[in-house]
C-alpha cells in the first residue's frame, strides 16, 4: 500500500481514511506493508517504523519510509519553498532531491520500485496521484494487480482547473490500474466523465469514521454563546469564503453567536482579512491546524458543523461531527450526502440558505436534539470494517 499521510501528521481526512481503512483490513486478517515518504514521527499509540514490524490491533502493519519532501496536499509553491529552507539549513542530501513536486513523484516511485522488488505480497493498492506512479512501477517490476483509490481529483482540488501534470498522473494510474476504488458516486462520475473511465471498471467504497473520542467536561467557549464550527482546509474546495459570508447574515439576527474556523490553508489570510472587513472578528475565532483530541473538543464545542465544501468527494468530518452528538450542516456537492439521511443539506452557493439552518438550529433545540440523536445513530452503523470487506472483494476479484 502506497501513501502520503498517516496520523497524527494528517492534513486532512486521507490520512484519516488510511488509518482507519488499515485497521479494518488488520481485522480481516489482512498483512499491510505501508510505504510512506520519510518525515513522520511516531504516532501516540503506535510506532511508525522503518524496518520493525508495527501492530494496529492484532494485526500486523509494516512500515516503509522513503526519503523524500513529499508533504500531504503539497502544491508546486509549497514544495519549493520547503527545497529552498533544505538548501538554507545546509543540509548534505540536498542534491537527492528533485528540482520540484513533479520531479519529486518521479523519485519516490523509482525508489518505490526497489521496494516492490524484494517485499512479498498480493497486491498494489495506492491512494492519490502522487503514489500511482510508485503504484504502476510496483505493478511492472512485480506483476501484480493494481488497485488505486481515488479520495479527490484535481477537479475538485482545483475548482474544476486541474494542472495538466497532475492529471496525466492521474489518468495514468487510472488507465493502467486493474480496479479504481472510489469514495462516492459523485467521485465515480467525475472519473467517467473527466478521465474516460470505463465505468466498470470502478468501485464505489465509501469512508467510515472511527468510533472512539475523546470526552471533555467543559468544552464551551462562553455560558450563554453558541457556536458554529468549520474545521477543514482553508482551500477553495472546502468553501471557508462561503462559510464566513454565512457568518455575516447570522450575526446581524444572532449577535451572540461564535464562528470557529479551525484549519489551514492557502485562505486563511484571505479569510481572516475579510472577517475583519465585516466587522465581525470579535465573533470569528481562527484555531489554525488541529490534531488529535483537540479535534473533538472542537466538535464537542460546538453548537453546529457546518461543511460548505465547493466539491467533496466524501468529506469525513461530517461523521466525527455526529460521532461527538454535534448536529451536521453538509453540502449537497458533497460524497457523504449520498449516506447520511438525518443531516441539514444545502447547495454551497446559496448563502440564503445556509443562514436560515443555521438558524434554524440554534433557536429550535428540538430541531438540535434530533439531528444530534438521530446522526449520531446514523454514523454508528459506519465502520471501516465494513469498508474493509468490500476492499478485499476488489483484492479478490483481480
Amino acid at each position: 500500500m502506497f501513501g502520503w499521510e498517516f496520523p497524527p501528521h494528517s492534513r486532512g481526512g486521507l490520512g484519516t481514511a488510511c488509518y482507519g481503512l488499515t485497521k479494518g483490513l488488520s481485522h480481516h486478517g489482512i498483512d499491510i506493508t505501508f510505504v510512506l515518504p520519510k518525515g513522520y514521527s511516531k504516532h501516540q499509540h503506535v510506532e511508525l517504523i522503518t524496518t520493525e514490524d508495527l501492530y494496529i490491533g492484532n494485526k500486523k502493519i509494516k512500515m516503509k519510509y522513503i526519503d523524500s519532501l513529499l508533504l500531504p496536499y503539497i502544491n508546486e509553491d509549497e514544495y519549493e519553498l520547503s527545497l529552498k529552507g533544505l538548501f538554507n539549513k545546509g543540509s548534505s542530501k540536498g542534491d537527492i532531491y528533485g528540482k520540484n513536486l513533479f520531479e519529486e513523484v518521479y523519485r519516490f516511485a523509482d525508489k518505490s520500485k526497489i521496494i516492490a522488488m524484494f517485499e512479498n505480497f498480493d497486491i498494489i493498492h495506492c491512494h492519490d496521484w502522487m503514489t500511482f506512479k510508485a503504484g504502476i512501477k510496483a505493478k511492472e517490476v512485480s506483476g501484480k494487480p493494481l488497485i488505486v483509490h481515488v479520495h479527490a481529483t484535481d477537479f475538485d482540488r482545483t475548482g474544476g482547473h486541474p494542472n495538466q501534470t497532475v492529471y496525466n498522473i492521474e489518468r495514468e494510474g487510472m488507465q493502467k490500474a486493474d480496479k479504481i476504488i472510489a469514495v462516492s458516486n459523485l467521485t465515480k462520475n467525475m472519473i467517467v466523465k473527466h478521465y474516460g473511465i470505463n465505468p466498470d471498471k470502478i468501485i464505489v467504497v465509501h469512508n467510515a469514521v472511527e468510533h472512539s473520542k475523546t470526552e471533555f467536561k467543559d468544552s464551551k467557549i462562553k455560558f450563554g454563546d453558541k457556536v458554529v464550527l468549520f474545521l477543514g482546509r482553508l482551500t477553495i474546495q472546502k468553501g471557508p469564503d462561503y462559510f464566513i459570508e454565512a457568518a455575516h447574515r447570522v450575526l446581524q439576527i444572532m449577535p451572540n453567536v461564535k464562528f470557529v474556523v479551525a484549519g489551514s490553508g492557502d485562505m486563511y489570510k484571505r479569510m481572516v482579512d475579510r472577517a475583519a472587513e465585516l466587522g465581525m472578528s470579535k465573533n470569528v475565532l481562527f484555531t489554525g491546524h488541529l490534531t488529535g483530541p483537540e479535534i473533538d473538543k472542537a466538535y464537542q464545542m460546538a453548537d453546529l458543523y457546518v461543511m460548505p465544501s465547493i466539491s467533496e468527494p466524501f468529506g469525513i468530518t461530517p461523521l466525527e461531527a455526529l460521532k461527538n452528538n454535534t448536529p451536521v450542516l453538509i453540502s449537497k456537492q458533497s460524497g457523504v450526502s449520498e449516506v447520511l439521511n438525518n443531516v441539514l443539506k444545502v447547495d454551497f452557493w446559496d448563502i440564503d440558505d445556509m443562514t436560515n439552518k443555521i438558524i434554524g438550529v440554534l433557536n429550535y433545540p428540538k430541531l438540535h436534539e434530533s439531528l444530534a440523536q438521530e446522526g449520531h445513530s446514523e454514523m454508528q452503523k459506519m465502520s471501516w470494517d465494513d469498508a474493509a470487506a468490500k476492499c478485499i472483494k476488489v483484492y479478490n476479484s483481480v
